[in-house]
């Protein structure tokens, strides 16, 4: 078995999000940093996850976590940390996705299986990104990103001008735009508070006419409202991520799998049975 490709039309059809779950073969990462590090537990929590109903795979090798102390890692670590992993879990056969800000590594996946690219800064760092996307045909997440916070700005304001930009790059290196999934970023260059606000605003993002992913699991804006370590931060996790789903996102990017899913059918069958068709 190979790994799918992803089909819009499809997790469409689900009528809810889809659940994308993360695998961190990082030693770093916020929440679960050196969990997976060794081939064998990143491939069997990859199995774990499609078992508890993962739509998608999202593998990482580099730590990105948006609240410093990560540290630079070079493509070479990457694809070696990515290398001994890849190919069992393509073999589950699921979309998986790489999450990744270089063009090098993105390569590297999709030529192994990988059928999307999770671009933290959304095809605005690495100048050949978009055209290693538009090149397989893959389909990529475009993060909204900052260098910094700002507090004073118009989050929303600054994410639809990012996702602008973005979609300009991506139309220009003949980037699908059935191919696009925009991400506001939750966490990434916002205060906490400009995380809210970008979960509460977020159907205004839907003039984009294209699919939105919020990946708000364990974020520290959580912490902030309910103080509470990462690794006990689920309950606001799902509430984040219910809330996203009622206002349209298409996939949620998540490191609890089972209980969002049951989460989301719950209120997917609440919903269906208020407005009955």
């Amino acid at each position: 078995m190979i790994a799918a490709p992803f089909d819009s039309a499809a997790f469409r059809a689900l009528g809810r999000p889809a659940v994308m779950g993360i695998l961190n073969v990082t030693p770093d990462s916020f929440s679960d940093g050196g969990l997976f590090l060794t081939p064998d537990r990143a491939i069997a929590r990859a199995a774990e996850m499609a078992g508890q109903g993962a739509e998608i795979l999202d593998i990482g090798a580099e730590s990105t976590r948006p609240y410093g102390g990560a540290q630079p890692v070079a493509a070479e670590e990457e694809i070696a940390r990515l290398a001994p992993v890849l190919p069992d879990i393509v073999k589950i056969g699921l979309p998986v996705s790489i999450d990744t800000m270089k063009a090098s590594v993105a390569a590297f996946a999709l030529e192994r299986g990988a059928a999307m690219v999770n671009d933290v800064w959304g095809l605005q760092r690495d100048p050949d990104m978009a055209r290693i996307v538009a090149g397989t045909g893959a389909a990529v997440v475009v993060m909204h990103n900052r260098e910094r916070a700002e507090p004073a700005i118009d989050i929303i304001a600054d994410i639809a001008a990012f996702f602008a930009r973005s979609l300009d790059i991506a139309a220009r290196a003949g980037v699908a735009p059935s191919r696009i999934i925009l991400d506001p970023g939750i966490g990434f260059g916002k205060t906490p508070a400009q995380s809210v606000v970008a979960l509460a605003r977020l159907g205004e993002l839907r003039r984009f006419g294209l699919p939105l992913l919020v990946g708000a699991s364990r974020k520290r804006f959580i912490d902030k409202i309910s103080p509470a370590p990462p690794e006990r931060r689920l309950a606001g996790s799902i509430a984040a991520h219910l809330a996203a789903a009622e206002a349209g996102a298409a996939i949620v990017r998540v490191h609890d799998v089972a209980k969002t899913l049951q989460a989301l059918k719950v209120a997917k069958a609440i919903r269906e049975a208020r407005c009955p068709t």
